[in-house]
């Protein structure tokens, strides 16, 4: 639950701390020293406690730590910054999950909070355990798990990306009706993100033009960089849900072309079969049997003869007749682009 990494002034890497030589390590205050506090609902009253009596924060602070319901924010309590930052992952069915990272950050020390294990936290901490960094300061910590975060969420925003290139492959190709749901899946976890995105750089820009005790100016830049890494992703996200709008627009369009040729095939049919249905109605069929009382100089096997042949032109009339008026003239397909030139 409890590990803590320390670098004094002047080494290379960071290396594992005892928890016991904490308080001696505080009181110093020439080195860094990371703690880092995990699966705190297990015990969440006790490692608030631990933290109160270490590092004085304020309890506040400390109950905002241990509840995962805030959005991305920095409060300035003086001596130290209340940091909370969200690392994001996409879960198997697309779902966007949602890590919420607290941060203490301090002149000498940072203390991170969650709740499981995050990705860009546990690559950071394996760095700074195994190789050389120039990360000697809580600020350079704070912006090196800031930009893993950032770096992260490209990663989601590129698969978010492919799977709209994916859905709008499948409108054209084969659109079925769950393509709608993967399309409101899609733009439900865009507007997801676009909410973190928003918090996140404002987080960003007040670290990098704020003043703060705990924070040297020099520091500052890092976090612009950031900023502008997440104002970069949130342009993205709001482009990628014009294309998922888009997707869903086409998605209805293809459908009623499909619907408007389905309908357009049968009003053909039935307009051919029409007059069908006139003569065998008017007729009865009946050349042969004693209903066809109504004098004719005509024999029953010429009349039959002459409705089969009425009964085969007359469809075919009206089949030359829509194809003269260019009713079932059909859309002509597009030539492609080199044929179009080779031509030219």
């Amino acid at each position: 639950m409890i590990r803590c990494l320390y670098r004094s002034f002047g080494e290379e890497t960071f290396h594992d701390l005892p928890p016991d030589q904490l308080a001696d390590c505080l009181a110093r205050r020439d080195g860094t020293v990371w703690l880092d506090v995990a699966h705190v609902s297990d015990n969440s009253a006790e490692m608030s406690q631990l933290l109160r009596k270490l590092f004085s924060f304020h309890p506040l602070a400390l109950d905002d730590a241990f509840q995962e319901t805030h959005v991305p924010r920095v409060d300035d309590w003086g001596e130290y910054l209340y940091v909370v930052l969200h690392a994001a992952e996409l879960a198997k069915d697309g779902s966007l999950v949602l890590q919420e990272i607290d941060l203490f950050l301090g002149k000498n020390y940072l203390v991170s909070v969650h709740e499981n294990p995050t990705a860009p936290l546990e690559h950071l901490w394996d760095r700074c355990r195994r190789q050389p960094s120039s990360s000697d300061h809580p600020g350079r910590l704070l912006y090196a798990l800031a930009d893993a975060v950032a770096d992260d969420y490209m990663h989601v925003v590129e698969a978010l990306d492919d799977e709209i290139d994916r859905v709008e492959l499948d409108v054209f190709h084969r659109p079925r009706g769950q393509l709608v749901r993967r399309i409101f899946h899609t733009r439900r976890t865009l507007s997801q993100l676009r909410r973190v995105f928003s918090s996140l750089r404002e987080v960003m820009n007040r670290l990098a033009r704020d003043k703060f005790a705990v924070l040297a100016e020099d520091e500052r830049v890092y976090f612009r960089d950031v900023y502008d890494h997440l104002v970069r992703l949130y342009d993205i996200v709001e482009g990628l849900r014009d294309m998922a709008a888009g997707a869903l627009d086409s998605y209805l369009s293809v459908t009623s072309n499909r619907i408007n040729e389905v309908m357009r095939t049968l009003t053909v049919v039935n307009v051919l079969f029409m007059p069908l249905s006139f003569l065998a109605g008017f007729f009865g069929m009946n050349f042969f049997g004693d209903a066809f009382n109504v004098g004719n100089p005509f024999p029953s096997v010429a009349l039959f003869c002459l409705c089969l042949a009425l009964m085969a032109v007359t469809p075919l009339a009206l089949l030359w007749w829509m194809i003269h008026r260019g009713m079932l003239r059909s859309v002509v397909d597009k030539v492609p682009d080199e044929k179009r030139s080779g031509r030219s």
